[in-house]
This record gives C-alpha cells, structure tokens and sequence, in this order.
C-alpha cells in the first residue's frame, strides 16, 4: 500500500464531505475541509505535493463516477480519495442494493487503472436518536459493510471514520447535524494521514491516536431546550433540503469543484 511519502500527487473526488463544507473558510472563500489539510500536511512531510479537489456538495454515486473520475484519472495521481454514495442513501426512495452494487463497480473501476485508492465509511451518527436516525444508521450501516468489502476486496486503502466514537458526537457537526464542523474535519485529517503512515504530531495535530479522544463531557440542555434546538433545525435545514428533493434541485447545481487543475503545494522548508 501507498505510503505518505510516494505521494506526489494527489486527488480527491466525492461530494461536501470532502469538499469540506463547514470548515474554517479559506482565503477563496471556500471551505477548508480534510482533504485541504491533508494535502497541506503531505506538502509539509514531502517538500512538495501536487493537489486538486474535484468534490462537488450534493453529487451522487453516479455524478462522481461520471463526472469526477475520469478528470481524476487524467491527472494521473498516485493516490485518489474517494467518497461517494451517502447522498444516495440519505434519499427516502432509494434501491440500496442497486448503490451498492454501482459503488462496487466504481471501485473496481478505479483500481483496474493501477492507482492508489482510499475508501471512507461513513458516520453513522450525527449524536441524533428516534426512528428517523435509527432508519438512517441502519442504511449507513448497510453502506459502510459495502465500503469495508469493496476495499478488502479490490485492495484498496481504507479509513474507517465510521468505526471512530468520537466523532458521534454531535458536537463534531455542524448545526445542520450533517456535515462536519472544524473539529470533526482536523479528526478526520488525522485518520487519513496515519493511514498513510504519518506519525508526526505536528503534522498530525495531535499525538498519534488523538482523533480517538472523546471531547469532554456535556451537561445536557434541559428538554424543553432540546425540542426547541430541533424545531429550528427543521426550519433551517430539514424544510429546505425536502423542498429541494421535490423540485428536484441540488444543492451543488451551480458550484464548481475547489480545485479543478493540479496546484503544486511547495512547503516553505523546501523554498530555501
């Protein structure tokens, strides 16, 4: 398997998770994200690294596979992250298996060109309960056995962010209660570069393992608060997002991937 310091390039493909909504903005005004942290702590490690993020918020399976690898595949990387398929599960009307099988097949698909792949479970819990989540862990569940299958099956590397109990909590989220807040994308990062064999602590942010801590405990709000925290989430996010499905709009129709073309990232050490 790939190792932190045979990568000279680097390509991320999938949707908002690793285009990195709800990180700290950057100077273009876009989100940061894991993937972006991850490419800077590669450039640190190596000297150099060359990066692009074709990620588009709201791409399906079938989007990425269309539109984001070939172009990946292109830029003739040592290494792709990819993550795909959530947004297929998250829909109410939905054929699982049918996913699962194209995920497969996307997998395969990229490992057949001899690159280097890194897979993503899934968190299954953004800290949420009832039936609606218990309904949506079941489905991720379903993904990640799929994902975990997929990589063992077509050698293809893994980060099993799903498996990782902190990041449950959903104080690791965004108030959306779906994408990453700050914290949760420099954890994620973290997983992904000790994956790749990165034991540095500054370059990993921690010691090696800290994405594992859990943040310190919380006293729950009282109840009352609780119901009043869903009732604004609902109007905010949940409301919009449906009427989104029903007029059949995405919420990445008019965005554009962060970083199409391949930048070389130089860190300042090998500038002297």
């Amino acid at each position: 398997m790939i190792e932190s310091r045979d990568i000279a390039t680097l390509v991320a493909v999938g949707d908002s998770f690793t285009e990195g909504l709800e990180d700290e903005l950057t100077e273009s005004g876009r989100h940061r994200g894991w993937a972006d942290r991850v490419a800077t702590s590669l450039s640190l490690a190596n000297g150099t690294l060359r990066y692009a993020n074709l990620a588009v918020r709201g791409h399906l399976l079938d989007q990425v596979v269309a539109r984001q690898m070939p172009v990946a595949l292109s830029l003739e990387p040592d290494l792709v992250t990819f993550h795909a398929g959530p947004n297929d599960v998250l829909r109410p009307r939905i054929e699982l298996a049918g996913v699962l099988r194209r995920y497969d097949a996307a997998v395969a698909a990229l490992r057949a060109t001899g690159v280097d792949v890194l897979l993503f479970t899934v968190i299954e819990r953004a800290g949420g309960t009832g039936r609606t989540a218990d309904r949506l862990a079941a489905r991720f569940a379903a993904f990640n056995a799929q994902v975990r299958e997929s990589a063992d099956r077509h050698g293809a590397m893994l980060a099993d962010v799903g498996s990782v109990a902190a990041l449950q909590d959903r104080r690791m989220f965004h108030e959306d209660r779906l994408h990453l807040a700050p914290e949760g994308h420099a954890r994620v990062a973290a997983v992904v570069l000790e994956r790749l064999g990165v034991v540095d602590a500054h370059l990993l942010g921690g010691a090696p393992g800290w994405w594992r801590e859990p943040l310190p405990a919380l006293v729950r709000p009282p109840r009352r608060a609780d119901l009043a925290a869903d009732v604004r989430w609902v109007r905010r996010y949940l409301l919009p997002w449906a009427g989104r499905r029903l007029r059949g709009v995405s919420s990445g129709d008019r965005i554009l991937a962060k970083q199409v073309e391949l930048v070389d990232l130089v860190s300042p050490t090998a500038e002297r």
